[in-house]
């Protein structure tokens, strides 16, 4: 197996894959993120008895080690791009021909190259393959020291997770540490998500200045798609805008339907923007020319209302019970079509945790504590079961040591308000 020495003085390949020489980097020390993150992560291990985390997902490697590549497809590829990380070692696990991508990141000790271990990658030869990948983690484990204790596993197909069981490793699942690792924020890292929002408020504010009866859904969503990029962001995670009746019920996704005069349209960002932070807010928006109908002022002013009361209520220290106990009452003719959250934890994706409604509770809610350095977004759809249109409202915020600090400053439709 070839080694490549990282810390090696390799002038050739030097920053070339650094994230923070762009604008939007000034005045973060992202090398301090990327070490506080990892820090985090080793923390949550240590604190579970883990000696080892293996990890697939592309996000939850970028959490732990700063370093990206091809997210959406190593996404669904899997294991095509993985890491190792132990108390003392981080092993990153390169798409083949990508290895200098990790170059410049104190975070990351070793790159090797991946083994891939898909059918797509190996044919009929799937299942010697995995048992193949498998033995060579198990055996760089016992190197490690870490072979003996539990790993960490998240996002194989199949046969390559049995196939690690079979190595004798101790499987447990990868989720619980990563999610509870990324869910408090230092505050040099809250301003990557800063950084993230305002951008994605640049290409929320250059869509509604877009907004024009005719066009497609479509047209009008690709507004957004084309700021995030020239603002440095990555990508969108969902199709989340839609006009007139297609916003009722909400989930509907984005289409070539046209936008007629006067209707709603309704927006979830869901941006993972700059420093592949989370930017998720939502607002609906009036096409004109006309003013708002009272109907469609009642349906904003309502989702005002839910989102406001609860970001009133959110305090430090609060149990997630207590949070659903004195969350906003969703009247009754708006229960069917409910958001199914009430709120959700928000980092370089939608995360730990999730704060579910009174009604909602006892069949899927779980209790925890709200803490400071959780940034949480906050829900609101109002729509009748059967109604003409639906209302999709949402803020970031920050619980801070005494309160919380909305974080999205994009502003609210006053035509609508009225």
């Amino acid at each position: 197996m070839t080694t490549l020495d990282w810390h090696a003085d390799r002038s050739a390949l030097s920053n070339l894959a650094r994230l923070d020489r762009a604008p939007e980097s000034g005045g973060i020390d992202l090398a301090f993120v990327r070490r506080d993150r990892q820090a985090r992560v080793r923390a949550e291990m240590a604190a579970r008895g883990i000696g080892a985390l293996i990890l697939s997902d592309p996000v939850n490697i970028r959490y732990a080690t700063g370093t990206r590549n091809m997210q959406i497809f190593t996404a669904r590829n899997a294991p095509a791009r993985y890491l190792v990380l132990t108390a003392h070692r981080a092993i990153l696990f390169e798409f083949t021909g990508c290895e200098h991508l990790a170059e410049g990141f104190e975070t990351v000790d070793e790159v090797r190259p991946a083994r891939t271990a898909s059918y797509v990658a190996a044919g009929p030869e799937i299942a010697a393959r995995e048992k193949s990948w498998a033995a060579e983690i198990a055996e760089l484990l016992r190197e490690l020291g870490a072979h003996d204790g539990p790993v960490g596993v998240e996002r194989f197909n199949a046969g390559a997770a049995l196939a690690l069981r079979d190595e004798g490793l101790e499987i447990v699942d990868a989720q619980e540490p990563v999610e509870r690792a990324r869910a408090i924020k230092s505050p040099e890292e809250l301003k990557c998500v800063r950084a993230s929002l305002r951008a994605t408020e640049d290409g929320v504010a250059a869509l509604r200045a877009a907004i024009r009866p005719g066009q497609t859904e479509a047209e009008l969503w690709s507004v957004l798609h084309q700021a995030v990029i020239a603002r440095n962001g990555d990508y969108i995670e969902t199709r989340l805008l839609n006009a007139g009746p297609r916003t009722n019920p909400w989930f509907q996704e984005t289409s070539d339907s046209v936008i007629g005069p006067n209707e709603l349209i309704a927006l979830d960002t869901d941006v993972v923007g700059c420093h592949g932070y989370y930017s998720d807010f939502s607002r609906t928006f009036h096409a004109g020319p006309d003013a708002p109908t009272p109907a469609q002022r009642e349906l904003y002013r309502t989702a005002y209302e839910q989102v406001h009361h609860n970001i009133g209520i959110l305090r430090p220290g609060m149990s997630f019970r207590d949070y659903a106990e004195a969350a906003w009452d969703i009247p009754a003719k708006y229960h069917a079509n409910r958001y199914y959250l009430s709120a959700h934890g928000c980092g370089m994706t939608g995360e730990y945790p999730y704060l579910y409604h009174r009604g909602d509770f006892p069949d899927a809610g779980y209790d925890g504590e709200i803490l400071p350095g959780m940034t949480l977004c906050v829900e609101s759809y109002i729509g009748e079961e059967g109604g003409a249109e639906g209302v999709k409202l949402e803020q970031q915020v920050l619980i801070t040591e005494t309160g919380v600090e909305v974080l999205s400053k994009f502003p609210f439709e006053e035509d609508l308000l009225r």
